[in-house]
């Protein structure tokens, strides 16, 4: 299991490929990327400024890929979130998980990231041609994660 916060771009497939490895136990491997889009609610989007506390957004993301963990069969995670200045275009965040089966490498990937979204501490900035922007929570992230306590 790996976690990091950092500002460097990173390369995706890189993330993706390291959670097959060597482990030939891995019978399917699941992937999300998450990209700066141009745009926001209707408005052009120039650029993003990502804020975090550093110790404890790492805490709490360690603490959502250990619920997965526990809720489903996994041999490997491998979550990678930037902070500071993003361009449109640049990859946010990488979520994968490593499994034997399909199923548990689909739902722990989907899981992280609905928790990703409501409850790591990332504060979200957009520079728009209006000015600059905070990016408020979204009702639709709640009810996407409303679903796992469901299940």
């Amino acid at each position: 299991m790996r976690i990091v916060v950092q500002e460097a771009v990173f390369d995706p497939g890189d993330w993706l490929n390291r959670l097959h490895g060597d482990n030939r136990g891995t019978g399917a491997v699941s992937g999300f990327v998450g990209y700066v889009r141009d745009y926001n609610d209707g408005k052009d989007v120039a650029g993003m400024w990502l804020e975090h506390y550093p110790g404890m957004t790492e805490k709490a993301l360690q603490a959502i890929v250990n619920q997965a963990s526990a809720r489903w069969a996994l041999l490997d995670v491998q979550l990678i979130h930037r902070v500071g200045q993003l361009d449109p275009g640049e990859p946010i965040v990488f979520v994968g998980a490593a499994s034997a089966h399909r199923q548990d490498a689909f739902a722990a990937t989907e899981f992280i990231m609905d928790y990703l979204k409501t409850r790591a501490p990332f504060w979200k900035r957009e520079t728009t041609p209006q000015g600059e922007r905070w990016v408020e929570a979204r009702a639709s992230d709640e009810q996407a994660l409303a679903r796992w306590s469901e299940s």
